[in-house]
């Protein structure tokens, strides 16, 4: 059920000011379509042995949990909120599901320590071709794994700031520590301080992984939106992003903020 701009507001209203309950229905209804969207270009394959429909529900826990938490008098728009909430959802439930071969996500690490030892090496991004012949593997199989790790990791900006989460405990994502209403005092300039502090930190990055992470994370674009932006492949945009994650984590940590 769309509401219009009137209702819309209204039903904030009712349900942060009276606590109304049918107003909260409204809005989870309402904003329904945000769970669809985001599980669709979240995982564009479902993994086997698992429904679109599981991927749905872990995103609609997410939504109802940014309904309850958003604070509509901050300056954030609630589809930003919602969708970083939703993604956080979807990613918890596969990770907790493990749903990666174990043959695969010892390729998808190894192709990351060669992709950090040869940049280091080159002093500039490798090519898939200098991947494969660092690896043994044809350019093809670099270019699947790149997309395969886009799609599989859980290495995204909350993690840049929480630290990873992998223990399976519940963990704090980015943007609720930024506007999250219930929070204490501190516990706002803290998220005020990791905002500035992680801001910096994608200002240091190179030009063409600061756009991926501002299309990505603030535009809601997805990685094949981005390459045909960028005019690169939708592997080459994977690798980027998984570039400025591991930059952003070293800037966090460096800075005594990521909880590594």
């Amino acid at each position: 059920m769309a509401l219009s701009a009137e209702h819309l507001q209204k039903a904030w209203r009712d349900y942060k000011v009276y606590k109304d309950q049918r107003a909260r229905g409204d809005l989870i209804d309402h904003y329904s379509y945000l769970v669809k969207i985001t599980s669709g270009r979240l995982v564009t394959s479902v993994p086997g042995g698992m429904d679109r429909d599981d991927l749905v529900s872990a995103g609609v826990i997410g939504l109802i949990k940014s309904v309850d938490q958003f604070d509509p008098t901050r300056d954030v728009k609630f589809e930003t909120y919602a969708i970083a909430l939703i993604r956080g959802a979807i990613l918890e439930m596969l990770r907790d599901e493990d749903w990666v071969p174990r043959s695969i996500r010892e390729k998808l690490k190894a192709l990351d320590r060669t992709n950090r030892r040869l940049e280091i090496d080159l002093g500039r991004d490798p090519s898939h071709r200098e991947l494969g012949e660092a690896l043994g593997w044809t350019e093809q199989e670099v270019s699947d794994l790149m997309v395969r790790m886009g799609r599989t990791t859980v290495y995204s900006l909350d993690d840049v700031v929480g630290g990873g989460g992998s223990d399976g405990d519940d963990h704090m994502h980015f943007v609720e520590m930024i506007i999250d209403e219930t929070a204490s005092p501190s516990g706002e300039v803290e998220g005020k301080e990791l905002r500035r502090i992680l801001a910096s930190g994608v200002d240091h990055l190179p030009e063409r992984e600061r756009l991926v992470v501002a299309l990505y994370y603030f535009e809601g674009l997805t990685f094949k939106e981005i390459g045909r932006v960028l005019g690169v492949s939708e592997s080459r945009v994977y690798q980027l992003h998984t570039q400025a994650m591991g930059r952003l984590r070293t800037f966090m940590r460096e800075q005594g903020t990521a909880g590594v």
